[in-house]
């Protein structure tokens, strides 16, 4: 005779995900992105337009392609373009994604 017992465990734990289950999931901004995958941007999210303006510079807006080349730490090195650039991680929240 085989017994099952119930664990209950806190609902707040934090949980890492796999690579292959981050794939599968909805990725919100680029700070949540795998690298060497085109994402298409959807929207720059933040009031502060000067921001806005540099991100337009350097081609991020809605529709664009943008790669996460490599993250070291806070830093992220996207490629749009043909350009790559590194950004910090405030930057990289601000950049939401299809």
């Amino acid at each position: 005779m085989t017994t099952h017992s119930t664990i209950n465990l806190p609902v707040h734990l934090p949980i890492t995900l796999s690579k292959h289950t981050r794939a599968s999931q909805t990725v919100k901004n680029i700070s949540h992105s795998l690298t060497n995958t085109p994402y298409q941007i959807k929207e720059i999210q933040t009031n502060d337009q000067e921001l806005k303006d540099f991100l337009l510079t350097l081609g991020c807006y809605r529709g664009e392609t943008i790669t996460v080349v490599s993250i070291l730490s806070e830093s992220y090195v996207i490629l749009i373009k043909d350009a790559r650039y590194n950004i910090d991680q405030e930057l990289a929240e601000v950049i939401h994604l299809e």
